[in-house]
């Protein structure tokens, strides 16, 4: 298995345009994750409850994923052009629905709002 610093530059190197959009999609993941923490805590995710607990860890998750699929019914409604709505665009659903994979891993590795 080649170097993960050499497939890194590789990638870079044979796709520099790709590359640049995806680091840049990255920190603006990073950006929105941020504004929404500190406009809403952590508790929202954790549901107000300790995820410690195995228990409130999968209901903490399992919210993640109705909201994941919130976020799949709206794309599928402005793709298909039949309820766009007013107030979020095409790119800022696909940016909720990265971060929420992001957040499900962190709650997921018992790093959530620490």
């Amino acid at each position: 298995m080649r170097d993960i610093i050499q497939q890194t530059k590789d990638c870079e190197k044979q796709f520099p345009e790709t590359s640049q959009a995806f680091k840049d999609m990255l920190g603006e993941m990073y950006d929105t994750f941020c504004g929404k923490m500190l406009d809403y805590g952590s508790s929202n995710i954790a549901l107000g409850r300790d995820l410690s607990d195995e228990d409130n860890k999968k209901m903490s998750l399992m919210g993640i994923w109705f909201r994941s699929n919130d976020k799949m019914a709206r794309i599928e409604n402005i793709v298909n052009k039949s309820n766009v709505p007013n107030h979020e665009s095409l790119h800022d659903s696909y940016l909720d629905l990265a971060n929420y994979s992001v957040i499900a891993t962190i709650v997921k590795n018992e790093k959530w709002g620490k």
